[in-house]
């Protein structure tokens, strides 16, 4: 049976997602003193254009690399008697900022400006050496204060983000699922809290992603894009947090750590590529209904349903099978979804999609 994780993290303090939320940053701010803010350019361009406040604040710039490195130098220069920061981007904008106050152990308001992940929302990093390469998981102790999100901001975000967040939000249903099923006996009730929530994901991806793509290229919020963006950053969120171990990655994720040996897929977006690994995962576990399912989905939004749909062309078989072979091997996570998987089923999978 999997280890639980003990702690439950149930969200930020709190959680605000409507068309001109950037206009309660004022007030929410009213109870610090001295925040300091933390972003990049293109995200503090975004933000400037929809803060309607008149605060000067004290901006200072993470380097991409959401690294210990970059957290330590910025905590280093952020001024004395600062008692929160506010992380203004994507996911390792955020991720680097909720590094930095944990190193400081002061408030964090996050501002998310892309769609692509839950970091918003989450109490943890997604940590990297300064090469880019990856270094760990880092959960904190402390909650975030407020996850602000302007939906107005938002629905001009590149579509390229919000298409990730879409599949790898998509990708919290089968995986959880996948790893519940061959668990005994009774989950713990907090278990299955994360496992409906998940499921809630999966329903309003499936129902709301077609109109929700067209709001955004439309730059026009819906209810339908308002849902989705709840759903990308809140609800998903809450996966992890309240399942723990049981809502972790599974062979979705594990497909798309193996496309990390194909080149031509370096271009495509995190979750874009996670999608992909749902729908190898689901064949490779026999679950048959399921695919007929997504299949119309993905093709109806234009998410790659087979390896050749990401440019792969040359030696294809030869790329499936590095995929396979990584994904299966003892150091992935998809045997969590497949007991025991091996390269065969995996690779079986992959060319079972590039035929459909």
């Amino acid at each position: 049976m999997l280890k639980l994780s003990q702690v439950v993290r149930p969200g930020p303090a709190q959680f605000i997602c409507e068309s001109g939320a950037l206009s309660l940053l004022d007030e929410k701010l009213s109870v610090f003193k001295n925040p300091v803010l933390i972003t990049g350019e293109k995200s503090y361009d975004a933000f400037k254009k929809h803060y309607p406040g008149e605060r000067d604040f004290t901006v200072l710039r993470y380097n991409r690399t959401s690294s210990h490195e970059d957290m330590e130098r910025l905590a280093s220069q952020i001024p004395e008697g600062t008692d929160v920061l506010v992380g203004i981007g994507g996911g390792t904008a955020l991720d680097t900022t909720k590094g930095t106050a944990s190193m400081l152990g002061i408030d964090l308001i996050t501002i998310p400006t892309v769609l692509g992940t839950c970091a918003g929302f989450t109490p943890l990093s997604v940590v990297y050496h300064p090469d880019h390469t990856f270094k760990e998981v880092e959960y904190y102790e402390r909650g975030i204060h407020l996850c602000l999100m302007d939906l107005n901001l938002l629905i001009e975000s590149p579509k390229q983000y919000f298409m990730g967040g879409i599949g790898d939000t998509l990708a919290k249903w089968y995986e959880a699922k996948g790893i519940t099923e061959h668990v005994e006996g009774e989950l713990p009730a907090m278990v299955e809290v994360g496992l409906s929530t998940a499921k809630v994901t999966q329903e309003i991806l499936l129902r709301d992603t077609k109109d929700g793509l067209a709001s955004l290229e439309a730059k026009t919020v819906t209810p339908a894009f308002e849902r989705l963006a709840e759903t990308i950053v809140g609800v998903a969120g809450t996966v992890g947090g309240f399942a723990g171990e049981y809502g972790r990655m599974a062979g979705a994720h594990a497909v798309h750590n193996g496309m990390s040996l194909v080149p031509e897929t370096h271009a495509y977006e995190h979750g874009v590529k996670v999608a992909y690994g749902v729908l190898v995962q689901l064949v490779a576990a026999g679950k048959d209904s399921d695919v007929a399912t997504l299949l119309p989905f993905y093709k109806e939004n234009n998410f790659p349903a087979k390896l050749s749909d990401f440019g792969v062309k040359e030696d294809l078989e030869a790329k499936i099978n590095v995929v396979a072979e990584f994904a299966a091997s003892d150091a992935e996570t998809f045997n969590l979804a497949v007991k025991n998987v091996t390269t065969e089923q995996v690779r079986d999978a992959m060319l079972t999609l590039e035929a459909k």
